[in-house]
């Protein structure tokens, strides 16, 4: 089961010819792993205290039907491969409109960071435990030594 939200689209999300900008689509899936790791008792304060942040390597959006400003939507995520210690990982995010309609997803491939040293790290136990959580996709592919299987 993917995790899932509904936000409420907002003024700022649309560009001149009312379209949903295409940042905006990043911002609904960015905020769902927040949302996320809020709800698994992990917020950002927590990351910051263990000077870790999530690095994005690559981001790749496909749109395929129209949001109009004021519609609810509804985001959903899971993960689709990831290493077992989870310090590399891809997602996937479905964004869906009021009618219910698939209207963009979302991938993004990253890894965590030390914030400190500016360096790829991976995350202590505790959290790898709390990451294994995260709903994942039916053809979830382990990642090994920066490749997926």
């Amino acid at each position: 089961m993917k995790y899932q939200h509904t936000f409420s689209t907002r003024w700022a999300d649309f560009d001149p010819n009312r379209h949903m900008r295409h940042t905006a689509y990043s911002d609904y899936a960015a905020e769902i792993r927040v949302r996320f790791f809020m709800e698994h008792h992990l917020s950002m304060e927590d990351f910051a205290h263990l000077h870790i942040g999530p690095i994005l390597f690559k981001e790749e959006t496909t749109y395929f039907k129209e949001i109009h400003i004021g519609e609810d939507i509804n985001v959903n995520m899971e993960l689709i491969a990831a290493t077992k210690n989870m310090d590399r990982w891809q997602f996937r995010h479905q964004i869906f409109n009021q009618a219910g309609e698939l209207s963009a997803e979302v991938k993004v491939q990253g890894a965590w960071i030390d914030l400190q040293k500016r360096k790829l790290t991976q995350l202590p136990e505790h959290i790898v435990l709390l990451l294994a959580e995260i709903p994942k996709s039916d053809n979830f592919e382990e990642i090994v030594s920066g490749k997926k299987n």
